[in-house]
């Protein structure tokens, strides 16, 4: 039963009831069935948004979602296949091949360094999933590069393979003088006593003593790239480009035997010992240089010496006394 509502009369001092009109009775109930179906609609969009609540659509784009990563996981194990293989010929390419052709190897990180611009993967963000699609890009990527290096390195190889003749010629193979115009190995490579300031440093070559005027050869086929005393302290000197990325060395010289941009033989006579520029008695410096770094004379003397021979000077260059220049 209804609640029966009453108000004051004030004029005719009574309560009266009050009588709701039909039109408000309509508007009531108007106004009750839209405030239900707005908030039955509210409901309905609120339960669409929850995942307790799927839709047939939002099932096929979950199971459609499911398989992109399936595809990612299957991808990112060939990716880590391949890079397997392709660390494989990295190996050999840097202990195998390049160290055949005397050529320095190609650091890891140099191989796989990606690439560095920040804006790259800019157009990956945002995502649900930014992170298992930026990983595998990423990883693609840096297996590019790689393969591409890899390809390059190789063109150079086989470059090299095919100028193998003219390779083994340009190495330094043999020593600038004869042994047996040999007084003494006086220095060797590395670390030495200065004859003029008795300091420790760094001996960047080998020293031959000789009596003056003693035969100084080239070691290599190339091209005489300086044969003047401006260098200071070598004194009278000849520099050889032999390709490849060798350059020798030969300082301390008496007299010339060759002239700058003449292409010399191993075993041309290019100078004769002397004792010139800082010198303290008649010797030969040799250097060895191979792209742009000095290494010791020392590991290129098997073209013109026994084993028997190579041990003997071996001891005698490995000894820290006092070198001559």
């Amino acid at each position: 039963m209804a609640k029966v509502k009453y108000y004051y009369d004030s004029e005719n001092l009574a309560y009266r009831k009050i009588k709701t009109k039909k039109r408000h009775k309509f508007a009531y109930a108007v106004l009750f069935l839209v405030a239900s179906a707005l908030f039955g609609f509210l409901c309905f969009v609120a339960l669409l948004n929850t995942p307790y609540f799927d839709t047939p659509k939002d099932r096929v784009l979950m199971r459609q979602i499911d398989n992109l990563k399936l595809n990612y996981d299957v991808l990112n194990k060939r990716i880590e296949e391949l890079s397997a293989v392709a660390d494989a010929i990295e190996d050999r390419d840097n202990n195998l091949y390049r160290t055949y052709f005397n050529i320095s190897p190609i650091p890891t990180e140099e191989r796989k360094s990606g690439f560095k611009d920040p804006n790259r993967y800019a157009e990956l963000q945002g995502y649900d999933n930014t992170q298992l699609v930026l990983s595998t890009t990423q990883k693609v990527d840096v297996l590019a590069k790689q393969l591409a290096i890899q390809s390059k390195s190789l063109d150079a190889i086989v470059k090299l393979a095919k100028e193998k003749d003219k390779l083994l010629a340009a190495i330094p193979a043999i020593q600038p003088v004869r042994n047996e115009n040999l007084k003494r190995m006086a220095s060797g490579f590395g670390y030495r006593t200065d004859p003029f300031t008795k300091a420790r440093k760094m001996h960047e070559g080998m020293d031959f003593t000789a009596k003056t005027g003693t035969p100084i050869y080239a070691t290599g086929d190339g091209v005489v790239a300086q044969a003047d005393a401006k260098a200071s302290g070598y004194g009278n000197h000849v520099v050889i480009r032999h390709g490849y990325g060798y350059q020798t060395l030969y300082a301390h010289l008496s007299k010339y035997n060759c002239r700058a941009g003449q292409r010399v033989k191993r075993g041309d006579v290019i100078g004769f010992v002397g004792s010139t520029g800082r010198s303290e008695a008649p010797h030969l410096h040799y250097e060895v240089h191979k792209d742009g770094k000095v290494v010791n004379p020392l590991n290129f003397y098997y073209g013109n010496i026994s084993a028997v021979e190579y041990v003997a000077i071996s001891k005698l260059a490995n000894q820290e006394n006092q070198s001559l220049d």
